[in-house]
């Protein structure tokens, strides 16, 4: 008996969605097209479940923060549950001063601890993405590297990835978790 094929229409969609409103844009410090990063969170969160409304509000994670795409348009597009999974994932406050940089990744830390199963395991996909990224760079090109970011004290960083790595426990159950675990030690030894 022949395997019965899933329903990708959401994801695509997704994809789509967020190839267009990325478009254009580069990750920053990496020379490649930014999209690569929601396509490597939905990778991520396909580890954990086979959710197609996961997958593409990891796929659309990014937009609401980075574009002029708003989460009443991702509600129309893509319905209630996609919408309110990017809203808990955005980062709505762009102010890169170092002391307002500490307090919202303390409330992003804050409502992760609050967060369901679901709304954790779309984080994950974008903070492991990122994980990744600083392990390959910090590796290449030491402390050097954390000149990069606005904030560039590398143990304000140690301290939100240790604080990350906390907060997913929940997770603990899963490869992504483990992954994040192992990459923030390999990193931030202590």
């Amino acid at each position: 008996m022949a395997n019965k094929p899933i329903d990708t229409r959401l994801l695509d969609k997704a994809i789509i969605f967020a190839v267009k409103a990325h478009a254009g844009t580069e990750r920053r410090g990496k020379g490649y097209p930014y999209i690569v990063h929601p396509l490597e969170a939905v990778s991520i969160v396909a580890t954990m479940t086979a959710d197609q409304e996961l997958l593409a509000a990891a796929a659309l994670h990014d937009v609401v923060e980075d574009t002029a795409v708003t989460v009443d348009e991702i509600r129309r597009e893509f319905g209630d549950r996609v919408a309110d999974l990017v809203a808990f994932e955005s980062d709505s406050e762009g102010n890169s001063d170092a002391s307002n940089w500490m307090a919202r990744k303390q409330a992003g830390l804050d409502k992760l601890r609050r967060g369901t199963r679901e709304e954790l395991m779309v984080a994950m996909g974008d903070k492991l993405s990122n994980m990744r990224a600083i392990a390959q760079d910090s590796a290449v090109l030491g402390d050097a590297f954390w000149e990069r970011f606005h904030v560039k004290d590398k143990a304000l960083h140690a301290w939100r990835y240790r604080a990350l790595v906390e907060a997913f426990a929940p997770l603990s159950d899963t490869f992504a978790y483990r992954e994040l675990a192992a990459l923030v030690q390999q990193v931030f030894p202590q």
